[in-house]
């Protein structure tokens, strides 16, 4: 069996080395995503690996189109399931035509009950599929996506990349939901904790919210660690607190919590920031919602980094809402090469989004999460 490996920057760039190289009717057995550059090409950038053979035959599970039943020759298997356990994993048929004749591409792909379906692709639809592979949507989400506009785009429209991309874009933005800013109302004391894994910006966002609250809204603000874990962590955030001139207490027992709230009792808004945890430590899991039950929290904002994988987001989001989470901060938005990463999680965690950051600079470099801004950057359009 002649296997051979592609890698290119993109899919629709590997789809196509593949037809050169191997003939319209080549089988596409696997791709993945590279990360960190394809050994140092390209100054480190990401990229995509296809495994292809021009001598798999790969039986097709759909039904026969019209004119394929009027072929005695073609392979009776093709009516069989796919065995239990096979995963969604697609795989490519490309049988795109010369460049004088309609291009059209053949796509395989599982739908979630776990039967292959055949979608006929123009040259458009497939350019924007790949597109969405390439901004780390998973192949699962950008079928999804793609079945949807084809269901309702007419004739014409099927070869508009751009209104293509736009009414994915609207679909996008109609499956986010955010919530605005903390509201901070004087008189109205409000305490909102941040919670997170390690390594994510909590104690920088605290600081960015923290500045902006009290240089720029005039409100009274005053700052609570619980993160004595780390090194350097306390003195980080005090020296914050300082530069602001904000009162900040120092809890490590649920008693040193009660009576620290006590004692901020008086401000208009009161930032918690909490020791990052592993969501697979069940131990520091249940002590962080201890915590967050004795200090009263108003609102607990769970901080996840946007360069983070999307199943690690998603299983992350889910371990954490024990902890009573109401909301998202995504952050290292300028540190990440795509951002498809995030809508399994904001299709699947239940929790509105209130704000993004992009940057470490204090009080800069974070705004509240917009819908449309955020579909744009998924989709590459807007970063």
């Amino acid at each position: 069996m002649d296997v051979r490996t592609y890698r290119a920057r993109s899919m629709h760039e590997a789809l196509s080395l593949v037809r050169r190289d191997l003939g319209p009717e080549a089988a596409v057995l696997h791709t993945r995503q590279l990360r960190g550059g394809l050994l140092g090409w390209w100054g480190g950038s990401q990229g995509v690996e296809v495994a292809a053979s021009a001598s798999v035959d790969v039986p097709s599970r759909f039904p026969k189109t019209a004119a394929q039943k009027t072929d005695h020759r073609c392979d009776r298997q093709s009516h069989v399931p796919p065995a239990d356990g096979q995963d969604f994993r697609s795989r490519f048929r490309a049988t795109l035509k010369d460049d004088s004749q309609q291009p059209q591409s053949l796509v395989e792909q599982y739908s979630q009950t776990g039967q292959r379906s055949a979608v006929d692709l123009t040259e458009t639809q497939f350019k924007v599929y790949t597109d969405l592979i390439d901004a780390e949507v998973g192949e699962d989400v950008a079928r999804d996506l793609i079945d949807r506009v084809r269901n309702v785009a007419g004739d014409g429209d099927s070869h508009d990349q751009q209104l293509l991309k736009a009414r994915i874009a609207q679909l996008i933005e109609d499956e986010i939901s955010v919530c605005g800013p903390i509201a901070c109302t004087p008189g109205r004391p409000r305490l909102v904790a941040l919670v997170g894994p390690t390594g994510v910006g909590k104690t920088t966002t605290i600081a960015k919210l923290a500045a902006n609250y009290r240089l720029r809204e005039k409100r009274r603000v005053g700052l609570i660690t619980v993160d004595t874990y780390r090194i350097a962590a306390v003195e980080q955030l005090r020296t914050y607190a300082d530069i602001i001139d904000l009162p900040m207490e120092v809890v490590a027992t649920p008693r040193e919590m009660r009576e620290a709230v006590g004692r901020l009792a008086g401000l208009d808004l009161v930032l918690m920031d909490t020791a990052g945890r592993s969501p697979r430590d069940e131990v520091r899991i249940q002590e962080l919602k201890s915590l967050l039950a004795e200090a009263r929290a108003d609102e607990v904002h769970l901080v996840l980094s946007c360069i983070a994988s999307s199943t690690s987001l998603v299983k992350t989001a889910a371990r954490f809402a024990e902890a009573g989470t109401t909301s998202l901060i995504l952050t290292k938005l300028d540190e990440a090469a795509a951002l498809g990463n995030v809508l399994p999680l904001a299709r699947g965690s239940g929790l509105p989004l209130s704000y993004v950051t992009n940057g470490q600079n204090v009080p800069d470099d974070i705004e509240p999460a917009n819908r449309r801004k955020l579909a744009q950057s998924i989709l590459g359009l807007a970063r």
